[in-house]
Parts: structure tokens; C-alpha cells; sequence
């Protein structure tokens, strides 16, 4: 009993040790962006095999107060992560633009926006992709579930099998595009990521071989921010009962900040949490969807998260806790 007392005790303050910081990433292509409490750096492996990497310091008043207000700071936290993944992604891409082809869309943006056609690329793409993710992952699932409704009498029936389909179709779409070979390879820099993020939490020197070892799976991933999304979108639209398919759209469009919300305050506690058991429940859809959005990384795709995990850390080392 005395060993596994110690044992136990030995646990914690080894675990008291761990930092939890709020730097994190995004997989680019054929490279990485981090963001810490003050810069953003993005570093990318060219064609030549030489990492270019681009630093930028951040607006200290960019979020404002928003940022510590509760349930509105998850929407906005959200808007700001597309904005700047997008525009990190884009840049990632000029250094193979030669392998692509520019299409019908490009010439028309170039056409319609000659001045800040790279702000307005950006911004298109953000609403795309809101109206598309929408679109198909909240509104499509709501109208598919309704043809059910002649079968099912119960409204929290009809809204848990839209969940399922909600989920389904989320997991049919990561499933496929993880086929694609350039998407494949995004998601093996998404490994990197974590992996350099934990080496950085556990204290050590980041070198390949020390972020080698850790999981490709991290607690305050983005992609666990999505999947808490779809679950607690579940439980919200369930107060609202069955309404008509066009009352339900307006509910579901309306209640998506509400959700963003609180998904973005359970993935902050399980962040902090971590090692509790309820956060170690509530964390493992997200780790479950980790595994099809992560891949084991190459030495090289590690080489190039250190170099743009580097730039980001503060002389503070309080100022990045998460």
C-alpha cells in the first residue's frame, strides 16, 4: 500500500510538472504555422529542401475584450482562426504555385478585386467554407432526419438520429479526403505539431528525437473543437423540439454562436484538466477523430514544426500558460 501511495504521489508531481501552454498550430502546406501569446510563425520546407520561415508579431488588443468574455469569446476565437489559417495557407501555397494550376476562380477573383485581391481570397474563403461547413454538416442533416418524421413521433428521437447523421457525415468526409496523398501529407504535419507542443510542454529541448516520442494526439486540438461542436450542437437542438424545416434552420443558424461557445469553454477545461476522469471521457471523441486527422510525421515535417514552434515561445514563462 506505502509503494502505491508513493507511487500515486510520484504520478501527480510529475504531472504538477507538465505545462500547459496555449501555443498551438495549424498544418499547412508542406509546413507549419504556430501561434503564441505575442507572435506567429509560420515555417515552410520549400522544393529545395530549405525551410523559409516568416514571423509577425501580434496586435495585443486584436481580441479586445472579447477574448475573456465566456460563450462570446469561442465564436470569436473561432472567425480569427480561419481568418489567419487561411491567409498562413495561402502563403504556404506561393511556393508551389508552379505545380498548380490557376483556374477559372482565381482569374475571376484576380479580375473582380485588382487592388488586395489576397485579403479578398481570404475573406471568400472564410465564407465559403462557413457556408459550406453549414450547409452540410447542421442544415443538410436537419432536412435528411426529416423524412423520418412520419415514422418517429419523439422530437429528441428525430434530433439524436440528425446528430448521428451529423457525425456520419463528418466522419465520411474526413475519412475520404485523408485518401488524397497532398492531404495526407497535411495531416502528417498535423502530427508534427503535437508532437513539438508536447516536447514543449514536458520541459525538453526541442530536438527530432525528443518530440519523436509523444502522441500525435493533443487534448486542446482544433479537430476536438469540432467534434465537440456536433455532439453539443445535439443537446442544444433538443430544447427547441421539431419545428418546421425552415423554423429549425433559422434555430440551428442562430444557436451556432451559442455552440461555438460553449464548445470552445469544454475544450479550454479539458486543456486544463486534462488529467481528471471526466475530462479524459470528454476528451475522447475528439482523440477518436484525432487519429484519422494526425499521422505519424517524417523526421523533416518535425524539423520544420520545431523551427516555427521556436519563434513563438515567450521570454515569460507564465505568458503562454493555457
Amino acid at each position: 500500500m506505502i509503494i502505491i501511495i508513493n507511487r500515486k504521489r510520484k504520478l501527480v508531481n510529475e504531472l504538477a510538472k507538465i505545462k500547459k501552454t496555449s501555443i498551438g498550430g495549424q498544418a499547412l502546406i508542406e509546413g507549419i504555422m504556430m501561434r503564441g501569446p505575442k507572435k506567429i510563425s509560420t515555417a515552410v520546407r520549400k522544393p529545395d529542401g530549405e525551410i523559409i520561415i516568416k514571423t509577425e508579431s501580434l496586435n495585443p488588443n486584436q481580441m479586445g475584450g472579447l477574448s475573456k468574455i465566456p460563450l462570446i469569446r469561442g465564436s470569436r476565437a473561432l472567425i480569427d482562426a480561419m481568418v489567419t489559417g487561411i491567409r498562413e495557407l495561402l502563403y504556404s501555397a506561393e511556393f508551389f504555385e508552379d505545380e498548380l494550376e490557376e483556374d477559372a476562380l482565381d482569374r475571376f477573383i484576380k479580375k473582380m478585386f485588382k487592388g488586395d485581391t489576397e485579403k479578398a481570397i481570404i475573406y471568400l474563403s472564410v465564407t465559403l467554407s462557413l457556408v459550406v461547413s453549414i450547409g452540410a454538416f447542421i442544415i443538410l442533416p436537419s432536412f435528411i432526419a426529416n423524412f423520418l418524421k412520419g415514422f418517429i413521433g419523439s422530437s429528441l428521437v428525430l434530433n439524436l438520429i440528425e446528430g448521428a447523421i451529423r457525425v456520419g457525415l463528418f466522419t465520411v468526409y474526413i475519412a475520404m479526403i485523408s485518401k488524397m496523398e497532398d492531404i495526407k501529407r497535411v495531416f502528417m504535419y498535423h502530427g508534427a505539431e503535437h508532437k513539438t507542443i508536447y516536447a514543449y510542454e514536458n520541459g525538453e529541448e526541442l530536438t527530432v528525437e525528443n518530440a519523436r516520442k509523444y502522441s500525435t494526439l493533443h487534448p486542446r486540438c482544433g479537430t476536438s473543437f469540432i467534434v465537440n461542436v456536433l455532439i453539443i450542437s445535439i443537446l442544444v437542438f433538443s430544447f427547441f423540439g421539431w419545428p418546421n424545416p425552415w423554423m429549425r434552420v433559422l434555430i440551428r443558424l442562430m444557436m451556432l454562436p451559442i455552440i461555438a461557445g460553449i464548445s470552445y469553454e469544454i475544450n479550454k477545461y479539458i486543456g486544463k484538466n486534462d488529467t481528471s476522469l471526466f475530462a479524459r471521457i470528454v476528451a475522447k471523441p475528439g482523440f477518436l477523430f484525432q487519429r484519422l486527422t494526425t499521422k505519424e510525421p517524417t523526421d523533416d515535417m518535425l524539423e520544420v514544426a520545431i523551427a516555427a514552434m521556436k519563434e513563438v515561445i515567450p521570454e515569460k514563462e507564465d505568458e503562454d500558460i493555457w
